[in-house]
């Protein structure tokens, strides 16, 4: 019975996200053929604005589950958030055991993860380096990336775009632990987030 008022819930909540978006920003969303409709799959994006995470949740048309800073739940309203839409809680700036077993059952039960490997909003602005969650996950679990970028939405461009990019497939490095092809996929992973932004 929990589980199902939860779906409910969330249900209700994706609906009101968006009819906001849709209203406030008239999002478009582009490549959403590129998700697959089921399977383990990882989907990256840029991080701009407390926006994106409920923009990827209701567009991408899967059940997610977000890579979220457990600072987070110090605000109320995204603290209920994180619970209606499973949020998987990081320690910042540590190797979060519990977080790292638990986006890797995600992914073993053919679901979805998001996070941004900027690690913060506008990282890569800010001079910020690079996160490799993105690429240890997708090494480790063989799940395709699916890059996102978002565009739009500030003061004078309010129309926002989502676009989602083809897979990205780095199977062929399954279970690597050497750190150059790490920092290999963290880097084409955030060079196609960043084109898809142009």
């Amino acid at each position: 019975m929990k589980n199902i008022l939860k779906a409910v819930l969330r249900s209700i909540v994706k609906g009101v996200i968006y009819g906001y978006c849709k209203v406030v920003y008239g999002f478009k969303v582009i490549g959403k053929e590129n998700i697959p409709k089921e399977g383990q799959i990882i989907i990256c994006g840029n991080h701009r604005s407390y926006l994106d995470p409920p923009l990827i949740e209701v567009t991408c048309g899967r059940y997610t589950r977000f890579l979220a800073k457990e600072e987070l739940t110090k605000n109320k309203f995204l603290a209920l958030l994180g619970i209606v839409f499973d949020a998987i809680l990081v320690k910042r700036d540590s190797k979060d055991v519990t977080a790292i077993k638990e986006s890797l059952k995600t992914l073993k039960n053919g679901n979805c993860l998001v996070l941004f490997p900027e690690g913060t909003r506008n990282g890569l602005a800010k001079g910020e380096e690079v996160k490799d969650g993105a690429a240890f996950f997708a090494i480790r679990s063989g799940a395709k990336v699916i890059p996102c970028g978002i565009k739009g939405g500030e003061k004078g461009n309010k129309k926002v775009t989502i676009t989602y990019g083809e897979p990205l497939d780095f199977s062929e490095y399954k279970n690597s632990k050497d750190k150059e092809i790490v920092d290999k996929v963290t880097e084409e992973i955030m060079s196609k987030i960043v084109e898809l932004t142009k």
